[in-house]
């Protein structure tokens, strides 16, 4: 059975993934952005908020790692932090090349918009529209991926619980099992001690009818037979 330390690894390796998606996702719709600003900065908004995240489940793998008891599990965990960290980077550098693409796309499209007459504007409007629509289907099928692995993470954190509440119950059945045994030790002490006891008496009592009897006989004897 994996313990739990191992649940908390595997769960935070989850999240991690979830949020480097939603990253790569949300550079694409980035790079696909026409404008106007407003849209580029609250993509950008997103963007921090999801790389805020992802570097603090970096770190909380990091702690995980130095936490383990065998260092070949520190060294894999630690390696495998390594690896989404590098990731994290290269995200960000993708991020930075994205929005300067999209800022030069955004203003060659507001000086072909100040030069052209309004059919071209118009055009250039509804295709901005088209491809918003489209960064917009984008964004809700990552954002589908991203509730379904929520999911799967609360039912890692309900395996969890249920293998902490299993682990209690083991632990406190063990205690038991232990008072149990340790009544039972007593309990035999005692009746070893009855038995030993139960074996004087009856030595005690034969002896003292030995003399008993032996006293009657002596005094029969004198009376019957007081030559002798």
């Amino acid at each position: 059975m994996a313990s739990s330390s191992d649940v908390h690894v595997r769960i935070c390796g989850q999240e991690i993934v979830k949020y480097d998606l939603e990253i790569k996702a949300l550079i694409q719709d980035i790079r696909e952005c026409c404008g106007p600003q407003a849209v580029l900065m609250d993509l950008n908004s997103t963007v921090k908020e999801k790389f805020n995240q992802l570097r603090l489940r970096i770190q909380d793998m990091e702690q995980m790692a130095k936490e383990q008891d065998r260092e070949t599990d520190k060294q894999a965990i630690l390696s495998e932090t390594e690896g989404h960290r590098k990731q994290m980077f290269s995200n960000q550098t993708a991020w930075r090349k994205a929005n300067l693409a999209c800022k030069l796309a955004i203003d060659n499209l507001e000086k072909d918009e100040l030069l052209q007459g309004g059919d071209t504007v118009r055009q250039r409007k509804a295709t901005k529209e088209s491809l918003v629509q489209t960064s917009s289907d984008i964004t809700e099928s990552l954002m589908s991926i991203s509730r379904m692995m929520s999911q799967q993470v609360q039912q890692s954190e309900e395996t969890i619980g249920t293998l902490a509440t299993s682990s209690r119950t083991v632990q406190e059945t063990n205690e038991e099992f232990k008072a149990m045994t340790g009544t039972i030790h007593l309990g035999r002490k005692l009746i070893l001690k009855y038995n030993r006891r139960e074996l004087t008496d009856k030595l005690l009592i034969f002896l003292a009818l030995a003399l008993f009897l032996a006293t009657v006989l002596y005094i029969l004897k004198k009376r019957l037979f007081p030559f002798i």
